[in-house]
């Protein structure tokens, strides 16, 4: 039994839920809209502000995919009324991050400034208030395109384990190692 799946998603007012045909869900709300085909077989129904989601037979295809809709399509709706956010710290000396013209560019030690195109639907922004250009914060109403891109940016200097220098998640913990002892 899917303790996912069974539980329904609370639709605000804002939010606009449409089931079209062959299961094509779209959601628009404040922030975007997004849409999403849903397998065929699965049962979607929108009543008293609540979208249900159930599946037709206790196959074990079936069951796997009640709960992958149910957190997908939950995830749709969050995103379009409230949207998600990831942060992330540049920690090194000469480290930085400038925004211009919606193009991020970041300084991360190599021999070239690194520039970073936003896909369409995602906002970047440095926070300059808590220090240095320092903070990079990624918005967007698509919660795997956020991550996607929140990793590609870390993926550019992960963080290293003597120095601690490099792009980290904001929360994100970094276990530090000794380094080289001198001999006697």
């Amino acid at each position: 039994m899917s303790r996912v799946g069974n539980a329904p998603i609370p639709v605000s007012g804002a939010v606009k839920v449409a089931i079209g045909s062959n299961n094509l869900v779209t959601v628009s709300g404040p922030k975007g809209e997004l849409s999403l085909q849903v397998d065929p077989d699965i049962i979607l129904k929108v009543e008293e502000g609540e979208l249900q989601v159930a599946r037709p037979t206790e196959q074990k295809r079936h069951r796997a995919m009640h709960g992958l809709y149910r957190s997908l399509l939950a995830n749709m709706v969050e995103g379009v009324s409230e949207g998600f956010k990831k942060e992330l710290e540049v920690i090194g000396v000469g480290f930085r991050a400038s925004v211009t013209n919606g193009i991020l560019e970041l300084a991360l030690g190599f021999s070239h400034p690194i520039y970073f195109v936003p896909p369409d639907g995602i906002k970047i922004d440095v926070d300059t208030k808590r220090g240095k250009n320092t903070f990079i914060l990624i918005e967007g109403v698509d919660k795997q395109m956020v991550g996607q891109v929140a990793a590609k940016i870390r993926s550019l200097r992960p963080p290293e384990p003597y120095k601690g220098k490099g792009v980290r998640y904001s929360d994100e913990y970094v276990r530090r190692k000794a380094g080289k002892t001198a001999a006697r």
